[in-house]
């Protein structure tokens, strides 16, 4: 039996995303007073007096998209619809009841399932007869919320628990349990939600030639050889100097959340651009975070015929010397071509993240670098040691040497230690955290 699918439908600009957010009790959505901020379908899971069921956010309905990408929206909402199992009709207290209301409530009246009419912006009880003129839309039992003020929140979770239909089991109606979370990310236009949507062989985002067609990040759900992981599709990146707008900001600051989130990180490439300076930003940001990543070159169809994948990989090192380690993939999304081989090397980094070293193996492997490379003379012409090194945790794999004198480690002599431990360990295409620590007096 599946999740019970509640879904917030509505004209734009009445709260719709608000009202998402303010169930899931996190700010999962962009809320923004610019009307059609949601294209794609949102989702996020909710337990409430013993029952699971899952919200949707949905676009706004009527919406005159201005990229051309209405029809697309309206398609998103229609599967939405086609999936409900209740709908939240929300519509705006304090604007009170529009021709677009009454058109929205004819097109649920054909609908055989449950609707409540969720009067938003009732940010008090002084302003709860103004709700009664939605009472003429006859689309469902009238409730009064406030998102904003956190006022009703309860007596809408009851009213929709009292009418799902019917649950087993709770514990077996839970999803599995997700194996990995891998964050897409790249600046606009290099194929990101079309590939979401060939993982999940379903229209799950919107996919469009306009730039920052996504403008939210869309956790979805996909099975791979009978696992479960899930996919973050991102929107596309642009130079901090080119955010024009709170939307693009909002956006930008989702996307590097959702690399902090990230088991693994897919750096998506359009094979037929040059890489950018937005790649760059991105790619620094997820070295800062330590997150285990891959290259993708995307649209590799467009460029097969004209260039082999080793000159695109000397490229990528050349642009990115210091991310050497990084795996890269040559993938064609629409089609879906590599596209496993290339999950499963993402769940092999995920697996080398969670790696670790026996004490005396490292130190062993410690010793044979510091005799084949000592450490350069100091000033004082004394040698820096390293008295012993140990694995203190994963994700990244994190590694203290303790020393006499830290500083005297040259940042050369540093990433040679560090190019030693990845040819030699099992964790060798993954970041690796080193650090280096006085060993003190009491210390044994």
């Amino acid at each position: 039996m599946s999740i019970p699918q509640v879904v917030i439908v509505g004209r734009p600009n009445v709260g719709k995303s608000s009202i998402f957010n303010w169930l899931a009790g996190h700010r999962i959505a962009i809320v923004d007073d610019t009307a059609g901020i949601t294209r794609d379908r949102m989702t996020h899971l909710i337990q409430h007096q013993d029952t699971l069921f899952e919200i949707v956010d949905t676009g706004g309905i009527g919406i005159n998209d201005v990229d051309d990408l209405s029809e697309e929206i309206e398609d998103q909402i229609a599967i939405a619809i086609d999936t409900a199992d209740i709908i939240l009709f929300v519509v705006d207290t304090q604007t009170g009841s529009t021709q677009l209301d009454e058109e929205v409530a004819r097109r649920l009246r054909s609908l055989e399932l449950p609707i409540l009419c969720v009067a938003n912006k009732s940010d008090s009880d002084k302003i709860d007869p103004e709700a009664d003129q939605f009472q003429k839309l006859g689309r469902g039992e009238l409730v009064r919320v406030s998102a904003k003020n956190d006022r009703n929140q309860e007596q809408l979770l009851d009213m929709v628990v009292e009418r799902l239909p019917a649950q087993q089991d709770m514990d077996s109606q839970l999803p599995p349990e997700a194996e990995m979370k891998v964050a897409i990310v790249g600046r606009r236009n290099v194929g990101k939600s079309t590939f979401v949507n060939s993982l999940t062989e379903a229209e799950r985002l919107i996919v469009s030639e306009v730039p920052g067609t996504t403008r939210d990040s869309v956790d979805v759900r996909f099975e791979l050889d009978g696992k479960s992981f899930i996919a973050i599709d991102t929107p596309g990146l642009r130079k901090g100097k080119s955010l024009k707008s709170d939307v693009d900001f909002y956006g930008s600051r989702r996307a590097q959340r959702s690399i902090r989130r990230a088991d693994v990180v897919l750096l998506f490439f359009d094979a037929s651009q040059r890489i950018s300076q937005v790649d760059k930003q991105l790619c620094n940001f997820i070295n800062d975070n330590f997150k285990p990543c891959l290259f993708v070159v995307n649209k590799w169809d467009l460029m097969v015929d004209h260039m082999p994948t080793e000159r695109w990989s000397e490229y990528l090192r050349e642009t990115f010397s210091t991310m050497w380690h990084v795996p890269i993939a040559f993938i064609t999304g629409q089609t879906g071509r590599n596209i496993k081989m290339m999950l499963n090397h993402s769940q092999m980094l995920f697996k080398q993240s969670h790696e670790r070293v026996g004490t005396g193996e490292l130190n062993r492997l410690v010793q044979r670098a510091l005799e084949n490379h000592p450490p350069p003379l100091t000033r004082r012409n004394q040698r820096p040691k390293i008295y012993y090194a140990t694995q203190i945790a994963t994700q990244p794999p994190t590694i203290v040497m303790k020393c006499n004198n830290p500083s005297a480690f040259s940042p050369d002599y540093r990433r040679y230690l560090l190019s030693v431990l990845r040819d030699q360990l099992s964790f060798g295409e993954v970041p690796i955290k080193l650090f280096m620590q006085k060993r003190e007096q009491n210390e044994k």
